[in-house]
C-alpha cells in the first residue's frame, strides 16, 4: 500500500504544462496531396498518352503502315476520333489534359507552402515560404508529362503545317 500512496502523492504534485496558443508559430508545412498516391495516379494518367505517342512513333519512324498492324490501327483509331461528331474532344483530352492533370497533382504533392509573421506584434515582418520536396517519382512524372505535352504540341503543329501545305 505504501507504493500506491507514494504514486498517488507524486501524481498530485505534478505540474501541469501551460500551453499558450499565441506562442505557437503560425506555420503549417503540410503537403496538399500524398506523394505516393499522386505518383501512382500520375503513372495511370501518362500511360495512355505515352502509348499513343509510341504508336505514332512506330507508325512514322519505322514505317509500320500496314493496315493490319497494331500501330496503324491505334493511329487510325485516335485520328478517327476527330471525325466522330460526339467524341471528337476525346483525343485532346487524352493527349493534352491528362498529362496536365498529372503535372498538377504531382506538383501539389511535392510543394509545401508556409506563411509566418515575426515580431512582438506579429505585424512587422512577414514571410512566405514555398518548399519543394525532392520526391524522385513525382519529379520524374512531371518531367515525363512535360515531354508528352511538348511532343504532342510539336506533333499537332507539324500535322497542321503539313495539311496546310
Amino acid at each position: 500500500m505504501k507504493d500506491k500512496d507514494e504514486f498517488l502523492k507524486q501524481m498530485e504534485n505534478l505540474q501541469v504544462p501551460v500551453i499558450d496558443p499565441k506562442d505557437h508559430p503560425e506555420k503549417i508545412k503540410m503537403a496538399i496531396m500524398n506523394a505516393e498516391r499522386s505518383a501512382a495516379l500520375g503513372v495511370w494518367l501518362i500511360v495512355i498518352p505515352s502509348y499513343f505517342l509510341l504508336c505514332v512513333c512506330m507508325y512514322y519512324c519505322f514505317h509500320q503502315r500496314v493496315h493490319t498492324s497494331w500501330f496503324a490501327s491505334m493511329y487510325t483509331l485516335v485520328s478517327g476520333l476527330n471525325k466522330t461528331p460526339y467524341i471528337d474532344f476525346m483525343a485532346p483530352v487524352v493527349l493534352f489534359v491528362l498529362p496536365i492533370v498529372c503535372i498538377a497533382i504531382n506538383a501539389l504533392a511535392i510543394t509545401h507552402v508556409s506563411y509566418q509573421k515575426f515580431g512582438p506584434h506579429h505585424g512587422k515582418v512577414s514571410e512566405f515560404n514555398v518548399t519543394i520536396k525532392i520526391k524522385p517519382w513525382n519529379i520524374l512524372l512531371i518531367i515525363i508529362s512535360l515531354v508528352i505535352i511538348a511532343v504532342f504540341m510539336s506533333y499537332v503543329m507539324a500535322e497542321n503545317i503539313s495539311f496546310n501545305n
